[in-house]
């Protein structure tokens, strides 16, 4: 079981508890939150409280989350772009639609279900079952690389990497508008949305500094070509700090606007680099821009 522990500041006295919870970064919708409330997981001083209750200044708050349920991840025969491969990790070319790991309606036809049948036992624990060998993810909409770990050795190797940002990631993407400046840094800390849990935002509230840096490749009349490179790998990075300097991934349609053509936002994870966790030699791998973004780029030109 997951406990955490929260105290009422004085300034949010009167707020209903499970609205000021929600907003605090816990990762639960206000739903999830009355759900344990009513259940008794969530105690106010030692006490359990009714799910309307309205928080006072200085409240002890203890949240606890239980242990979900077992569940069985089923290997499917998918085919995978596998880019290397040896007996501590591989590399996957994913394409543009395919959910990284299972999740609440994609339990199947995910990247987890194609590296079960591939792989066998052979993917690191350390995630659970639910994302056996993941060691970073992109998002459903964005194609292109992706490192995976076979081993638990690997799978840290690779995450103290990533840690202290020295993982080589680069993407390339269209961009709605015209660019100043050829190039350029978006230094902007990223929290979970205040209202909408479900996505991310340039916020100093519970956040954690974000840094990416970008290149003009091409500049169109209404869109740019940009090359990217993540200093730090926060949630939906690319997608909140390009709309937050106003110029969103095209196609988007969370940060941005849908664009007729394309389903999701034109978004590929182009070049990894890494040392490999148990050899020591640097690895680096670049993959073609996939049809669907030639085809893009070929429309806004």
């Amino acid at each position: 079981m997951d406990k955490r522990f929260y105290t009422v500041p004085e300034t949010e006295s009167g707020m209903r508890l499970d609205k000021w919870l929600a907003a605090e970064d816990t990762g639960l919708t206000r739903t999830a939150l009355q759900n344990l409330i009513e259940s008794g997981n969530i105690i106010v001083n030692g006490k359990s409280v009714q799910k309307n209750y309205k928080q006072r200044s200085g409240d002890r708050i203890e949240v606890n989350i239980p242990d979900p349920e077992p569940l069985r991840v089923e290997a499917e025969n998918i085919p995978l772009d596998i880019v290397y491969e040896d007996s501590s990790l591989l590399v996957v070319n994913k394409p543009k639609g395919m959910v990284v790991h299972p999740a609440p309606g994609n339990y199947t036809g995910t990247l987890v279900n194609a590296l079960l049948y591939h792989c066998g036992d052979s993917l690191s624990g350390i995630n659970g079952i639910i994302r056996p060998g993941i060691v970073h993810r992109i998002d459903k909409n964005t194609s292109g690389l992706l490192i995976v770990a076979k081993n638990d050795t690997a799978h840290a190797g690779l995450s103290e990497q990533i840690k202290v940002h020295s993982f080589t990631r680069e993407y390339e993407a269209v961009a709605c508008g015209r660019f100043r400046e050829e190039q350029g840094s978006i230094d902007a800390p990223i929290g979970r949305h205040h209202t909408d849990r479900k996505k991310m935002c340039v916020t100093d509230r519970n956040s954690k500094n974000a840094v990416t840096h970008y290149r003009v490749i091409e500049q169109f009349d209404k869109y740019a070509h940009l090359r990217l490179r993540l200093e730090t790998g926060r949630t939906h990075q690319i997608r909140v700090h390009l709309s937050y300097i106003g110029h969103p991934v095209l196609g988007d349609d969370v940060y941005g606007k849908p664009f007729k053509g394309i389903d999701g936002q034109c978004l590929h994870a182009k070049k990894i680099g890494f040392v490999h966790p148990v050899t020591g030699e640097y690895m680096e791998f670049d993959s073609e821009l996939p049809d669907y973004f030639k085809e893009i780029l070929r429309k806004v030109k």
